[in-house]
């Protein structure tokens, strides 16, 4: 058992710096992904957005804004998510790591089965094996740790 904690804590070590990375990285996605071409702030309109009653007149540059705000609320949880699991045995053998540690291994499976809405290319696969890796990885954490 010594030896697959090690591996486990080996890993979380791992997925941490990459998690911290790939947050980094998320906070620029808008321009690397160039979001002002691709979702020009001035055209056609829009459909209004409605749900029950309330009705919102979106424009461009709300779907626009929208595009940073996910992309800053996921760089946030993908840096925090980092950081914690560079830290892991702080807090994984509590309790309350346990949950969180199953919390982000479901992160990671909902991260995962959203690479489909990418498309489904041998590149889309890859990457969401890779992230529901993350997502085994964090509940063997949990059960195991």
């Amino acid at each position: 058992m010594a030896i697959l904690e090690t591996l486990i804590g080996i890993g979380l070590v791992v997925a941490g710096l990459f998690t911290l990375t790939l947050g980094a990285v998320h906070f620029f996605f808008p321009i690397l992904l160039d979001f002002e071409q691709a979702i020009p702030k001035e055209g056609p309109s829009l459909k209004p957005f409605r749900l029950g009653p309330i009705r919102y007149a979106t424009q461009r540059r709300d779907v626009h804004g929208i595009g940073w705000v996910m992309n800053h609320a996921a760089s946030y949880v993908l840096v925090s998510i980092g950081l914690l699991e560079m830290a892991w045995w702080l807090w994984l053998p509590t309790p309350a790591g346990r949950l969180l540690s199953v919390w982000i291994a479901g992160w990671w499976f909902i991260r995962a089965a959203s690479e489909l809405y990418l498309g489904q290319r041998r590149g889309d696969w890859l990457i969401l094996v890779g992230f529901a890796s993350l997502g085994v990885l964090h509940l063997s954490a949990a059960l195991l740790l």
